[in-house]
């Protein structure tokens, strides 16, 4: 199987199957994703939605985040790993925004990566959620879940991962091509015990042919 034909299959089966995937983290305004996606990281968005709803209502827009106490911030979401981080890049971000942005969410990678707590991953999330931009984020499950398949071939770093998606995927795919790899990842394709008998993709999947090669030569 050429790559070409692996990332065809697996975009027709993902288009057919997940033709609107969506993220699972709830939010109301591009504001409040960024809180939800700063939030998010290694933590669950099972957890993160139980805060935010609270945190969403009390910080209706950067001013009021600007302006708030780490101790008033910190009791929202105390429940989410690294707390204390959290409430520092939650204010700082807010506050940034205000002074350089003017309130308003930027909406190139570049801006959103000066405000704090937003690394790249974050910063291609809201580009590809918010504006529906070519924006490949990669998270555990799309960097592991890319090599699995083939996508990638044993890429080091979330950056090629990353590269080697956006070269072979359609720009207008990408977008939803980064949740179909998530959602996959997070409920298919495991870290320590990939659901193969459910995966509708296995029959272009690198790890799957290996595995049946090596079980039938024994």
């Amino acid at each position: 199987m050429t790559l070409k034909e692996r990332y065809d299959g697996v975009i027709a089966w993902f288009s057919e199957n997940m033709p609107s995937p969506e993220t699972e983290l709830h939010y109301d305004t591009p504001f409040h994703l960024l809180l939800a996606v700063i939030l998010s990281a290694q933590c669950t968005d099972k957890r993160v939605n139980i805060v935010t709803p609270p945190l969403f209502e009390a910080y209706s827009d950067a001013a009021a985040l600007a302006a708030a106490s780490e101790e008033d911030v910190f009791n929202f979401i105390k429940s989410v790993t690294f707390p204390n981080n959290k409430t520092r890049h939650l204010i700082r971000a807010a506050k940034v925004l205000m002074e350089e942005f003017g309130g308003e969410m930027p909406s190139d990678i570049e801006g959103l990566m000066k405000l704090p707590g937003v690394g790249r991953k974050t910063a291609n999330v809201m580009l590809s959620v918010v504006w529906d931009k070519a924006a490949m984020a990669v998270d555990t499950h799309v960097f592991r879940v890319s090599n699995r398949i083939g996508l990638t071939n044993n890429s080091k770093t979330p950056l090629a991962t990353e590269k080697t998606l956006m070269r072979h995927i359609p720009g207008d795919v990408v977008p939803k091509a980064h949740h179909w790899l998530i959602l996959h990842g997070r409920y298919v394709c495991k870290a320590r015990k990939p659901e193969c008998g459910n995966c509708g993709i296995k029959g272009w999947c690198r790890s799957y042919a290996n595995e049946m090669k090596k079980n039938s030569g024994k």
